[in-house]
């Protein structure tokens, strides 16, 4: 048995997404506000060595990007992380990744929302005050309910214009930073504290995110082949940027002692942008995360309401979430749930909170995928679309990558996983007292 369909409802949903949406989606899913925040936090930690941070965080995500398109590679239906660690390790474990997988999808969603208005700020600053700053959520948010609810192909193209264009104002800003180097400017950043594992760890974390394009493969047209392009494809894009990014920051602002002010610690590439551009450097970057933490949003309706679907469909969630609309055939239940959730945590949570109930979730799926390629391979003998090179060494790196991030977590980290476990565990238990 080739592909790890075993078990799985039919899809009603229509297949619409193809290789380059999907490779959009990845895209998507990866950039959204962490780049506009890193570079200063790198160069404080290593100093003029953060290139090859950036690299080595690039190569672990690709071990465990690797994983998981080998496991993705058998799967032809919505679900991503929950849908392959069910499949290798029954319904327990498939919970208990859903709902990390979930609460990553949510909170992520909710931090890049808080990003967008606090960035309005700077065109309106009375966007930041409770009443507008609430509006402005749930105006933004019911708009992407109403786009996604209304097809996956408008939601797809949404997605992926909304990737073109948070592209543009980053390559300005990547073009200026070259002529920028070209004049004369030297790079002087100092050896940095050597904190190598807390750089790795920032980074590690700034290209997560790229699972969320896997959640909704019951409508990709050709998922066993289009996904391990779409992974690799993508990881390429975001590695160029990031390096090109950190750069051009570095060559606008040499001198080591400018990432201990307040405003470069704050705003590091818009205050990069602002020598390198002039006064409207700051205004273009500030539109440029409005535009990439927008696109992040439409990316994210996407994906995460596939995942509560699928979670529905083999009867882990309430039926009414994997109901498909007879007109338009989505998720509506799901992508409005999503909408609601999201504007919820938008609102009542800041930026940094949701952030760190993201990065606590995240380990936990790129940990199970990366322990169910061997199970896979024993469960399902027939080929994959795409295998991992090496037997079983990448995912055994993999998942040592993920352990060593896991000893990073703080004991506030550690208090978050373990509510999260016990919610999941009372899911199971009334999923088998529902028989």
């Amino acid at each position: 048995m080739a592909e790890a369909s075993a078990s799985s409802p039919a899809s009603r949903l229509r297949r619409e997404i193809g290789r380059f949406a999907l490779t959009a989606l990845v895209v998507n899913a990866i950039l959204g506000s962490g780049i506009f925040g890193l570079p200063d936090d790198i160069v404080r930690a290593v100093g003029a060595a953060a290139p090859l941070a950036y690299l080595l965080a690039a190569a672990g995500i690709a071990v465990v990007m690797a994983c998981f398109a080998e496991v993705a590679s058998r799967f032809g239906e919505a679900g991503g992380p929950y849908l392959y660690a069910r499949a290798a390790f029954g319904g327990f474990v498939g919970l208990q990744t859903g709902w990390f997988a979930w609460l990553v999808r949510i909170t992520s969603a909710a931090a890049n929302a808080n990003l967008f208005v606090v960035y309005l700020g700077q065109f309106w600053p009375a966007a930041t005050d409770p009443l507008p700053r609430a509006a402005i959520l749930v105006l933004l948010l019911g708009t992407l309910t109403v786009i996604n609810v209304r097809g996956v192909r408008q939601g797809a193209r949404l997605s992926t214009w909304a990737t073109v264009m948070k592209l543009v104002p980053l390559a300005v800003f990547l073009g200026g930073g070259i002529l920028f180097a070209g004049g004369g400017a030297k790079l002087d950043l100092g050896g940095g504290e050597g904190r190598w594992a807390a750089a790795i760890l920032a980074l590690m974390f700034a290209f997560g995110g790229f699972e969320a394009a896997l959640i909704p493969m019951g409508e990709a047209k050709d998922p066993r082949r289009d996904v391990p392009v779409a992974l690799f494809g993508g990881l390429l894009v975001v590695a160029a940027i990031y390096l090109g990014v950190h750069l051009a920051v570095a060559a606008a602002l040499p001198d080591s002692a400018s990432y201990g002010t307040p405003a470069v610690q704050e705003r590091p590439v818009a205050e990069a942008a602002r020598v390198i551009l002039g006064p409207a450097g700051a205004a273009l970057i500030a539109a440029g995360v409005m535009l990439s933490t927008g696109g992040y949003l439409a990316g994210q309706f996407v994906s995460a309401p596939r995942l509560t679907f699928a979670l529905a469909e083999r009867g882990d969630f309430p039926r009414f979430l994997a109901a498909v609309h007879p007109r338009f055939a989505t998720p509506h239940a799901s992508i409005v749930l999503h909408g609601v959730l999201v504007a919820t945590f938008a609102i009542q949570g800041s930026f940094l909170w949701n952030a760190v109930l993201s990065a606590v979730a995240r380990l936990v799926t790129y940990g199970v995928v990366c322990g169910a390629v061997p199970r896979l391979r024993r469960r399902y003998q027939g080929p994959a679309g795409f295998r991992v090179a090496g037997g079983p060494i990448l995912p055994i790196l993999g998942l040592g990558f993920c352990v060593w991030l896991a000893a990073e977590m703080t004991a506030q980290h550690a208090l978050i996983a373990g509510a999260i476990v016990l919610v999941a565990t009372a899911n199971w238990a009334w999923v088998r007292r529902r028989g």
